[in-house]
């Protein structure tokens, strides 16, 4: 997650967290009406000791799949199975992960799972490196991948999900798969895997300053939703929301996000912050995406945006949140209500403060505390036949699961 909007928010990882939840929940706009008068540690780890989570898919065998951004070694990037006991086991190793511009690792991002077809992002890399101006990049000419900022088909079999021991992607595999050709991975034992190029975004634009003419904005994928024939994107480098046609792989941009005022301004930070859109969900025909907001993460400017995905129209949905990373519909009968999850909560600039979920049972309401003690967490999912909600920790390497009901 350190990677998201590459500069703008990529000092994520660096930063450490406060406990004081009471204090900065009432100093935050949207969260005045929830009762902090003490923690809720609900959840239980599932499992540990994965490589920085930073997406999660469930998949038809009930297992949840998870992508991994990698270590500081280039190609550690990983899926992995981890069934509901917590036993983890490597679906597919050695996939596209570089240090991104201020030196964390990045790799894979968002997935989502259709079939027996899991769609994975490949996020920014080493794409781009620091540039003179703060916060801005320059192109690498030494990219160490052919195929960041990408998305990936992965097929593979409900034996395979069972049983395998692991599948490795490599360099030249990567390089095969930039040529528009698929690969085919066999464990010598007759299980096969089955990967294919869906879509390989630019890695980066140019978006020179005055007396910077190199200066390259980067595309950084970060989370996606699968509808029908369609994938949604979000990337937070680009503050747009991509369209990709699974049939023809062709892509373009849906919707685009402004930049806002910088509420502490000229204290910290510049006049404006950028909208840094990071998770996406899709409930009752539309998309919901979250605006993560860029430096210096100010209080009250996240929020989450409802997109009409036939013509891009996207308007105000919850407003006056910190760091929000992900979101979920939830139907619950007739009705439905849906999910939030924040990366940080405290009411300083940057990342002090736990990691929220919260309930919404309408845009405009107030907010059910559901949990308020977690380390930075980069994304969620919900198994709705068992009701239960598992976290990705990205700093921790957890997964942790609250139990919601069914």
């Amino acid at each position: 997650m350190s990677h998201i909007g590459s500069s703008r928010i990529a000092r994520i990882g660096r930063c450490t967290f406060s406990a004081k939840v009471a204090v900065m929940i009432a100093l935050s706009p949207m969260l005045t009406a929830v009762d902090a008068s003490a923690q809720l540690c609900p959840g239980t780890t599932v499992t540990s000791g994965l490589r920085r989570p930073m997406g999660m898919a469930l998949s038809n065998q009930g297992n949840v799949l998870v992508s991994e951004s990698g270590t500081a070694t280039p190609h550690s990037g990983r899926i992995s199975i981890v069934d509901p006991s917590g036993d983890r086991r490597t679906l597919l190793d050695g996939l596209p992960s570089g240090r991104n511009d201020v030196g964390d690792p990045s790799g894979p991002a968002g997935i989502a799972m259709r079939g027996r077809t899991l769609y994975a992002l490949m996020s920014i890399g080493d794409s781009v490196l620091p540039s003179p101006v703060p916060t801005r990049n320059l192109a690498n000419p030494n990219v160490s991948s052919p195929i960041f900022s990408s998305v990936l088909a992965i097929h593979f079999s409900a034996h395979v999900e069972k049983t395998t021991a692991g599948f490795a992607l490599s360099p030249a595999d990567q390089q095969t798969l930039a040529t528009g050709q698929s690969v085919h991975l066999s464990n010598g034992g007759g299980d096969t895997v089955d990967i294919e190029l869906v879509a390989n975004f630019p890695d980066y634009v140019s978006d020179p300053l005055p007396g910077f003419p190199a200066i390259v904005r980067g595309s950084n994928p970060f989370g996606l939703a699968v509808v029908a024939d369609q994938l949604y994107v979000t990337d937070g480098g680009r503050n747009l929301v991509w369209q990709v046609d699974i049939p023809t792989g062709s892509f373009s941009p849906l919707a685009t996000f402004p930049t806002i005022p910088n509420p502490l301004f000229p204290a910290v930070g510049g006049p404006v912050v950028e909208a840094v859109p990071t998770g996406i969900g899709y409930a009752d025909g539309g998309l919901l995406v979250t605006l993560f907001r860029g430096v210096p993460f100010a209080p009250g400017t996240s929020a989450v945006v409802r997109i009409d995905p036939s013509t891009g129209v996207h308007s105000p949905f919850v407003s006056g949140l910190k760091t929000a990373i992900g979101v979920l519909g939830i139907k619950d009968g007739a009705g439905g209500s849906f999910l939030v999850l924040q990366n940080s909560s405290g009411p300083a600039p940057f990342f002090a403060g736990p990691g929220l979920v919260l309930q919404f049972d309408a845009p405009g309401g107030a907010p059910t505390l559901l949990a308020d003690c977690l380390a930075r967490p980069a994304a969620m999912l919900r198994d709705a036949k068992t009701g239960t909600l598992y976290i990705a920790e990205l700093l921790t390497g957890r997964i942790v699961a609250l139990d919601l009901g069914s």
